[in-house]
């Protein structure tokens, strides 16, 4: 089996979190995914990029600690990290989601 390399809670830095959230796209990942419970294949998600990129922004989450990834057979499923981001930056993630969506509705 495929494990992916995720940072451990403690290892999670704040500016890398806001690295990957200031990208339109990895945004748009994270807004997916946080109206779903048992998280979604990149397949499932639909962004306007290349796979090669898509596969990129789902890289740079991971590795910040936004994400976590796990393969379940080829597809890889993705979900938020959201009780660790919690936890380290308290309402973080809902007030970059909520603004997202507001600047989306636009």
């Amino acid at each position: 089996m495929r494990v992916l390399a995720h940072p451990n809670t403690e290892e999670i830095r704040l500016e890398a979190v806001l690295h990957a959230l200031a990208d339109p796209m990895r945004l748009e990942v994270v807004r997916f995914l946080a109206t779903t419970a048992d998280g979604a294949a990149c397949s499932e998600i639909d962004l306007a990029v290349s796979k090669s990129t898509g596969t990129h922004h789902y890289r740079v989450l991971r590795e910040a600690g936004v994400i976590n990834q796990v393969y379940r057979g080829t597809a890889k499923i993705n979900s938020l990290r959201r009780t660790d981001l919690d936890a380290l930056f308290p309402g973080l993630l809902d007030s970059v989601i909520s603004a997202a969506s507001r600047r989306s509705r636009r």
